[in-house]
């Protein structure tokens, strides 16, 4: 049976290695063919060896890697250290021996472990950048290439950045945390700091691993150089918010004298025009000019010292509010413009003065701010202090201000009042310096104000004092009290007007009217003294009581009526006396004055008593007298409709009347009757009059309209 070819040629391979392993297994062997190591650690113990008796194990020379090694018993051991980064890989060849003196070859292959032993290494550790102060935000401070760091570990680089500097965290920034490019993140202001240290850290492990971490650092310092970017600055000026980037100025005032030539330059305030380049580094030189206000170009600025000076006199007595620019020379574009306001005035012959040279005042310890400094030993008078001027005719200067030098416990008004500035708590001698100055010729005077702080024990019931607080409360009640007082009085008014209907001036009126009337006297009744009537002067009388009752469409007139012709003749032949009293409310003739209606006329005699007709009086005869008894006709008023006030002065008048008629009639030697006359308030109607005669002889009664 023949063998199959592929079999033998499996057989010839495996013989060397089974002779190879049937040679190793009696002679010599190793635990681990290919071992690991790690970097940087010795001695170290590779590997274990099996050596059999007769048999011999040795390091062959022949290969470098062996001087790294030594067989030490049983124990192949690592006797020099080795770094991953040089010899990531150590080959080692073992030679064993029989006793036969044939050798075979053992090969060890041992690796080397990477091990964190390496710091990262930045190719420059301390940079400088200048930096212009006007960079742009986003621009490249510092290239990545220069701040990449190198870590011979191989391990992934991460980066961060911090600041040194005060007040420069947030202008520097890196791209990432794998990418340490520096970049400017916030737009730089070189008053702010012009300066700053970064800190750029490089780390093989995160910020936050647990792991041994090494680390390297580069220092970038950074130097701001200031630019040109802001305009000029009038002097003085006051910083916006304590940033020094932003001053805000105060514009110039000065003054000249009315038709007067100054020959220097003009003072003002509160300095002279001065500007300076905030960009003190650049320090431009800067040019003056005036641009606007200088009317008839009386004034002109020198463009280098900025001195303002006169070119002619002012005539007239307004101001001027000049404008004067500055610009950097380097830069046109770079300037600024102040207001400087020149006042017109009188020219000053006289200086202020105070007329005493110390003033003398007390105060009372305890007492509340703002309290008054009284005159030393009359503690009821506040010291005041005035400075005097002979340039006015009664030496008040109404343009003196005052203000206290040296003293903040103590203030003063414009008036000259001396007031605590706070609460004093302990006696003493307060010596202040007070200075009174014209706002407009900016003269001074000043005078000295001794102000004794004296304990508020020592005065006594009859000196007691009150303060501002004090008098302002006290004026503010009296101020409420009037104002009640004004308010009752006004709605006493109100109610007043409202009872009493008919104004003074009616009634003023009446009584008038009454007077003019007089005694009663008529001359148409001497004229017409006939008894005989006729009887169509009845008629006509009687047709007249008829239409009183229907108004007169174009003028108002007044009527007399009578009741009959019977009637009249009943009554007594002796004297009769009357008196017909006809008032009418103020409001109906307003209505008739206003409206222009038509009064309605109604008869003034009656036979009988109407009470309850309010607003109408009448005459009342009796029917009932007797002629042989001499009784006298009595008048009958109507009160419905007056109030009590006009009720009184009705009565007054009647009895006015009453008199008169008995002295018309002691003159005459007769009785004459009856005589009333009425005239038309309204001056665009004729005067009308109605007289009523009743006489001894006749019978019958006149009726006379005129």
């Amino acid at each position: 049976m023949a063998i199959p070819h592929w079999l033998l040629i499996s057989a010839l391979f495996l013989l060397p290695l089974l002779a190879q392993i049937s040679a190793q297994e009696p002679g010599c062997s190793v635990s681990n063919n290919n071992p690991s190591v790690p970097e940087n650690q010795c001695p170290y113990v590779v590997a274990t060896i099996h050596v059999q008796p007769g048999f011999t194990l040795t390091i062959d020379p022949n290969f470098p890697d062996g001087q790294f090694f030594t067989i030490e018993g049983s124990e192949l051991r690592l006797t020099k250290c080795v770094d991953y980064e040089e010899d990531p890989v150590l080959l080692l060849y073992l030679t064993c021996k029989d006793p036969a003196g044939q050798s075979d070859s053992l090969q060890i292959l041992v690796t080397i472990l990477n091990e964190n032993d390496n710091p990262p290494v930045f190719p420059q550790p301390n940079i400088t950048r200048d930096v212009p102060e006007d960079t742009e935000v986003d621009t490249v401070i510092v290239a990545r290439e220069e701040v990449t760091a190198s870590d011979a570990d191989l391990d992934t680089i991460y980066y961060e950045l911090t600041t040194t500097g005060q007040n420069t965290d947030g202008y520097f920034a890196i791209r990432g945390v794998n990418n340490p490019e520096i970049y400017l993140q916030t737009a730089l202001d070189y008053d702010k700091f012009n300066s700053a240290t970064l800190l750029l850290y490089a780390r093989d492990r995160p910020v936050t691993s647990s792991e041994a971490t090494n680390t390297a650092t580069a220092t970038i310092t950074i130097a701001i150089k200031q630019s040109d970017t802001r305009a000029p600055w009038f002097l003085p000026c006051t910083q916006l918010h304590n940033d020094a980037s932003v001053c805000i100025s105060s514009p110039y005032s000065g003054r000249v004298n009315i038709s007067e030539m100054a020959t220097g330059p003009l003072l003002l305030e509160p300095g002279p025009i001065y500007a300076v380049d905030p960009d003190y580094t650049i320090n431009d030189r800067i040019v003056y000019r005036i641009v606007g206000g200088n009317t008839n170009e009386v004034f002109s600025v020198d463009a280098d010292t900025g001195n303002l000076t006169m070119n002619k006199i002012v005539t007239s007595p307004d101001s001027f509010l000049l404008q004067v620019m500055a610009t950097q020379v380097s830069n046109i574009r770079k300037y600024s413009v102040a207001t400087v306001e020149i006042k017109v005035i009188n020219k000053s012959n006289f200086p202020p003065y105070f007329e005493k040279g110390v003033y003398n005042g007390m105060v009372f310890v305890g007492l509340p701010q703002r309290s008054f400094v009284y005159q030393a030993g009359d503690p009821s008078t506040p010291l005041v202090i005035t400075a005097m001027d002979q340039d006015f005719p009664d030496k008040v200067n109404p343009n003196m201000e005052y203000y206290l030098k040296n003293s903040t416990d103590f203030i003063i008004t414009r008036d000259g009042l001396i007031l605590t500035n706070k609460v004093l708590e302990s006696p003493g001698t307060v010596i202040i310096q007070a200075v009174g100055k014209d706002v407009l010729s900016l003269q001074e005077a000043s005078t000295i104000i001794v102000v004794e702080v004296i304990l508020a024990t020592a005065v006594t019931p009859s000196d007691k004092m009150y303060t501002a607080q004090d008098m302002a409360i006290l004026g503010g009640t009296l101020a409420a009290l009037l104002l009640i007082a004004l308010v009752f009085l006004g709605v006493l008014i109100w109610k007043s007007s409202r009872w009493y209907r008919k104004p003074f001036k009616y009634l003023v009126k009446k009584k008038v009217s009454k007077e003019i009337s007089g005694g009663h006297q008529n001359k148409y009744y001497q004229e017409d003294e006939e008894p005989d009537v006729s009887t169509k002067q009845h008629e006509t009388s009687e047709t007249s009581s008829v239409r009183a009752e229907t108004p007169v469409p174009e003028q108002p007139a007044l009527a007399s009526h009578f009741s009959s012709a019977e009637e009249t003749e009943s009554l007594p032949k002796s004297s009769i006396a009357s008196t017909v009293i006809f008032d009418q409310e103020e409001e109906e003739e307003e209505k008739e004055e206003e409206a222009g209606q038509e009064k309605e006329v109604k008869s003034i005699l009656k036979t009988d008593r109407h009470v309850a007709d309010d607003g109408y009086k009448a005459v009342w005869f009796k029917t009932d007298v007797d002629p042989e008894a001499g009784e006298r006709v009595q008048v009958i008023e109507d009160t419905a409709a007056d109030d009590d006030n006009d009720d009184d002065s009705d009565q007054d008048l009647q009895k006015n009347e009453e008199e008169e008629e008995e002295e018309g009639s002691d003159t005459d030697g007769h009785h004459r009757g009856l005589g009333v006359s009425f005239s038309s308030e309204s001056s665009s109607l004729p005067a009308a009059e109605v007289t009523v005669n009743m006489s001894h002889t006749g019978a019958g009664t006149d009726v006379t309209e005129m």
